[in-house]
């Protein structure tokens, strides 16, 4: 199917397609045309380039696979209204574009409003999008229409280079935080919260991997999809390192006026004493249902509800899950829910403002996209947010996984720590033990 994209893009019907779309409208102005590949399932990481921009989301238990590579747009902002401004960044983009098919939009965005190693919040809309859903395949290109002739030079360059295969090599860990270090800060939060001026607080975990050479990111997104299939697996790029993971928690998804968050806490694994029937795992919970019930009562026309807990089972975790959903207002759109939400006391700690003030003076460091979010937007508002966890950021041959444990009045130290090395492991295993490495394609020549 990858050679397939790459004959569209050489066909002289899509320039001149393309062309007809972008006939009187000015140079900036967004073009984009979605064509079919056909039938048969395609996880696209035969195209995923081991460096350069590109966006990955994957459901494989929902069978959907989507790719974008490049960027015909792209946003960066930060601060206390990045949401508002990636909001009215995807209004201007939809609102001054030409297409058959609106095109997605793809963002993330880091746990603080300002970041110190990237981007706070990144909107991009990619110059391609590889897209698979229910056995149906398809390609979109977007480009703008002063320029998209050299746009599509540009996309079937990405096509015809990209290479993220060969095996994951020897790898050797180190600690950036040893454990004892850890132990004292959980203490620390225990006696602020016997305080009394939180009721929770999330620590977390760095570990480093070394390898003899670059790590290529493909190998690691398959051995996600092969052994962590009921949760969202995604990765982003930004030309220099490659940040990705497979997280089991919706932030929040919008869909036809019916908004839905998961509350997520509490864990245990399967080589632990940990019970999700334990009482420090319910209040873990508790703390969280409420939060993002109140989170998104003001923004919803009526009762915010919340499910039945659930057990998630994941490989050797398993956590408690909870549905909340409401009807948003008319006019709130996904980035006004996720700047309700983010972050939630699954990530941060509770009340909020006590929590991050805490982690903030404590030094609390959530490097990358950690414990942010990651997602896709379409037309009108509409789209999903992940949280980003059970991740590593790739860079070169070294690769830093972050995990992290809520801390409540009655938490043991000990069983904390237990509970990161025990997150660490999906991400750990995959570099550690990947599955073969990704089939190469053949060769395509670009044609001039």
């Amino acid at each position: 199917m990858i050679d397939a994209a790459l004959s569209w893009l050489s066909h002289p019907a899509l320039a001149a397609r393309l062309a007809a779309l972008a006939r009187g409208a000015s140079a900036s102005t967004p073009v984009s045309l979605t064509l079919p590949l056909g039938e048969g399932e395609n996880d696209w990481l035969a195209a995923l380039p081991a460096q350069g921009s590109a966006f990955y989301l994957a459901h494989p238990r929902q069978r959907r696979w989507t790719l974008g590579l490049g960027a015909a747009l792209e946003f960066v902002t930060s601060g206390p209204g990045r949401f508002a401004a990636l909001r009215s960044a995807a209004e201007g983009v939809y609102a001054a574009g030409r297409w058959d098919e609106a095109p997605r939009l793809f963002f993330g965005f880091s746990f603080s409003p300002r970041a110190s190693d990237g981007p706070a919040a990144r909107l991009v809309l990619p110059l391609l999008v590889l897209d698979c859903r229910d056995g149906h395949s398809s390609l979109s290109f977007n480009g703008l229409a002063g320029s998209f002739p050299a746009a599509l030079a540009e996309a079937k360059a990405l096509l015809a280079q990209a290479d993220g295969r060969g095996p994951v090599a020897a790898l050797r860990q180190s600690r950036a935080l040893h454990d004892e270090a850890w132990l004292t800060r959980v203490r620390s939060a225990l006696r602020e919260i016997a305080s009394g001026r939180c009721d929770k607080l999330v620590l977390a975990r760095e570990a480093r991997f070394i390898a003899a050479r670059p790590i290529p990111p493909a190998p690691l997104l398959a051995t996600l999809l092969a052994r962590q299939p009921d949760c969202l697996t995604y990765a982003a790029g930004d030309g220099r390192r490659i940040f990705l993971g497979a997280t089991p928690e919706t932030l929040v998804r919008l869909t036809d006026g019916h908004a839905e968050a998961d509350a997520l806490a509490g864990s245990a694994w399967s080589d632990g004493d940990s019970s999700l029937d334990s009482d420090k795992n319910r209040r873990e919970q508790a703390h969280v249902v409420a939060a993002v019930r109140a989170a998104l009562a003001p923004l919803c026309a009526g009762p915010v509800l919340a499910s039945a807990d659930e057990v998630v089972q994941l490989g050797h975790l398993s956590h408690r899950r909870t549905r909340v959903c409401g009807q948003p207002r008319p006019g709130i759109g996904l980035f006004d829910l996720i700047d309700a939400l983010h972050p939630t006391p699954a990530v941060g700690g509770h009340p909020r403002p006590e929590a991050l003030e805490w982690l903030r003076r404590h030094g609390e460091e959530r490097p990358a996209w950690y414990s942010g979010g990651i997602g896709q937007l379409g037309p009108a508002g509409q789209g999903e947010a992940a949280v980003a966890l059970r991740c590593a950021l790739l860079e070169g041959p070294e690769a830093r996984l972050w995990a992290g444990a809520g801390i409540v009045a009655g938490s043991d130290p000990r069983a904390e720590l237990a509970e990161t090395e025990a997150k660490f492991h999906t991400l750990a295993a995959a570099l550690t033990h990947p599955l073969l490495p990704v089939p190469a394609r053949p060769p395509h020549r670009i044609s001039a």
